[in-house]
């Protein structure tokens, strides 16, 4: 029930950071060949009911949220703190922006741990940064490949310009990679051996992890990126086949004992 209430305060929360992140970017996103179909770009919404439902969500995530631990109380408001400055500011600062939401993310595998008394390990946190990292830089890599196939140079209201494409490939390739040799690492601590009757199983998911980190910046670069990753891999047949192949590998290091 906790999980439950918490998943719906920081939900409700997000939503209305949402709201004020859209209303923020109207301009941007009117110039935008896909965003401008969103409600409030495309005028389908007012901006004070905009506001209004805003309102409504954050009293409601407020709510909830008075009935849950303190610890995870701080963590969404650190949350919706960071999330508004990064809308108002940081989202138009280049490379600092992708580093905010790799945390704002990172924050949400936080508040949750808090919600339920789960201590979060270092693993996952320095895995859970690495991963959200990638993410954000394919996000900013497939705008400016758009941005390129359509003759233009740099995305409205960002520091970014297409020139800087190699570069934020790099870079977001390397984190996803990162993000890889932290699961290894942790496959081969000591913890593991606590956690699982056949540790050595896990390393399956190892190749698992480089195929579909590849496949994603093969995808971007390519131009196919839906320009927000997670709809994508929530599309994707092969990340389901992925997702269910890792399901099978962990249950079968937990009961196997070889």
């Amino acid at each position: 029930a906790i999980a439950v209430a918490a998943f719906a305060a920081f939900g409700l929360c997000a939503s209305a950071t949402y709201i004020i992140n859209d209303l923020l970017d109207l301009d941007a996103d009117r110039h935008h060949k896909t965003k401008h179909r969103r409600p409030f770009a495309s005028g389908a919404l007012s901006i004070p009911a905009g506001l209004l439902v805003c309102a409504t969500l954050l009293v409601a995530s407020a709510a909830i949220t008075l009935q849950l631990p303190a610890a995870f109380a701080l963590t969404l408001g650190a949350y919706l703190a960071s999330t508004l400055l990064y809308s108002f500011k940081l989202k138009r600062v280049a490379s600092l922006d992708v580093i905010m939401l790799a945390g704002l993310y990172t924050l949400r595998v936080i508040a949750g741990g808090l919600a339920i008394g789960v201590p979060l390990s270092f693993w996952l946190l320095a895995f859970s940064m690495f991963v959200f990292l990638c993410l954000a830089l394919v996000k900013r890599v497939s705008e400016l490949l758009d941005l390129a196939a359509q003759d233009k140079t740099s995305i409205m209201g960002r520091e970014y310009a297409v020139q800087d494409i190699p570069v934020l490939q790099t870079l977001g390739a390397s984190s996803g990679y990162i993000a890889v040799l932290v699961l290894a690492l942790y496959i081969n601590s000591d913890e593991v051996n606590t956690l699982y009757a056949s540790p050595a199983i896990l390393w399956l998911i190892a190749p698992l992890m480089l195929l579909w980190m590849t496949r994603l910046w093969v995808v971007t670069t390519r131009g196919y990126m839906d320009q927000d990753p997670i709809v994508w891999a929530i599309k994707d047949p092969e990340t389901w086949i992925t997702a269910a192949v890792t399901a099978v590998i962990l249950y079968l290091a937990t009961t196997l004992s070889l």
